[in-house]
């Protein structure tokens, strides 16, 4: 089976490779991580390491920064260009992973592989095996919208789960709907996004008024929002797109949406930004957060939180945790299907079934969110560290 897979991943990379690579040229996102991971530009071998974390992206990488910090000689892989410039704040041994046909020669040796969440490859667990490595997969969840498909290729994912040695699942449904699909040793566990960590932020002056955020807008999200809000005098509105690529395409939209209601509007990114002068940045009535790694700083010093990716039906929503320790007032949209078990970690969130009633929220006395009270990481670094001790002479 593992023979037959790997030829019809070789034949459905040399169909399309031209286009790849054209698109590596074509998007700035994928400059450098699709001719990494497709062409090895700059990564013809993995880094060494015992323990070996691979995560998706930039929110899956920060999830497993409290890991990371117990296992400092740890080497990471990631798929996108965010993932990868977010691990390496915390380690020199990072990667973009590879296409599935170069594992096998790109791959080193391991005692324990972490996967986080869907990441099923089934050459990264194969060849983590081959190596006599320990392999877990973390914060595995199956949502209501994927359940379909995961069972229509439920013959794949038996065979992926024969390799993985055991499963946190973030909730009893997903142990249930993980086992269903083969998966063995599984731990109805909890959402470690959950217990991500604010960094130090930056002590921003709140200005004397109500600062209203939409935070990780995507496409569409922005005029769908913009379109139906009505801001009061005191309002101060900030955009923070979730991807940076579309920083110059928000920019237009908020451009029109001032012109529209003679507002005037300022990009963070033009703006020298210091503790001191702080307060300049809020004479614009609307604010583009175009940068990355900022958006907790002012989520501190905000009022209402829309939490976006939700309001619109093909993104399933973003996690609230970071929002929620600042004890602002969040509003969801209904589309949050890939965050539940991240949502019952909030008290208060209010839910908006339509983007026209975001403005009733908007002249309530709305209440704070509130964080629940979070649990450690114990028995996922105690599972860890046994896979580490029973490999010491390996």
């Amino acid at each position: 089976m593992i023979f037959f897979y790997y030829i019809f991943a070789v034949i459905i990379y040399i169909i399309a490779a031209p286009f790849l690579l054209i698109l590596s040229f074509c998007k700035e996102k994928y400059k450098i991580s699709l001719k990494s991971r497709f062409f090895l530009y700059k990564n013809l071998r993995q880094k060494q390491g015992d323990v070996y974390f691979h995560a998706c992206s930039f929110g899956e990488i920060k999830s497993l920064i409290p890991l990371i910090k117990l296992f400092p000689a740890c080497k990471i892989s990631t798929i996108t260009q965010t993932g990868f410039s977010e691990a390496l704040k915390y380690s020199k041994k990072v990667n973009f992973f590879p296409f599935e046909i170069f594992v096998p020669f790109w791959m080193r040796p391991c005692k324990v592989l972490v996967i986080f969440e869907a990441e099923f490859w089934l050459m990264l667990v194969f060849m983590a095996k081959f190596y006599n490595a320990k392999v877990v997969l973390l914060n595995a969840r199956i949502s209501d919208r994927s359940l379909k498909n995961y069972k229509r290729f439920s013959f794949f994912y038996r065979l992926i789960f024969k390799y993985i040695d055991v499963v946190f699942a973030q909730s009893q449904k997903d142990k249930e709907r993980l086992e269903c699909l083969g998966a063995k040793n599984v731990i109805a566990y909890k959402n470690i996004k959950a217990n991500i960590k604010q960094e130090q932020v930056k002590n921003y002056s709140k200005p004397k008024a109500r600062i209203i955020i939409f935070a990780s807008t995507h496409e569409n999200e922005e005029r769908l929002l913009l379109n139906e809000i009505n801001l009061e005098e005191n309002d101060k509105l900030i955009i923070a797109p979730r991807h940076p690529e579309r920083f110059g395409e928000v920019e237009k939209i908020l451009k029109d949406f001032c012109q529209k209601n003679h507002y005037n509007m300022q990009k963070f990114s033009d703006f020298t930004l210091s503790e001191n002068n702080f307060a300049n940045f809020f004479n614009a009535k609307c604010l583009l957060l175009d940068t990355l790694g900022e958006l907790e700083n002012f989520y501190k010093i905000s009022d209402v939180v829309f939490l976006c990716g939700s309001f619109i039906n093909n993104i399933g929503g973003h996690n609230p945790i970071e929002a929620a320790r600042w004890n602002n007032a969040i509003i969801s949209g209904k589309y949050y299907f890939n965050q539940e078990s991240l949502y019952q970690e909030v008290d208060g969130l209010y839910i908006c079934e339509s983007a026209k009633d975001i403005n009733v929220f908007l002249k309530q006395k709305l209440s704070q969110a509130q964080l629940k009270e979070q649990s450690d990481l114990s028995e996922v670094i105690l599972s860890i560290k046994e896979g580490l001790d029973a490999r010491k002479s390996l």
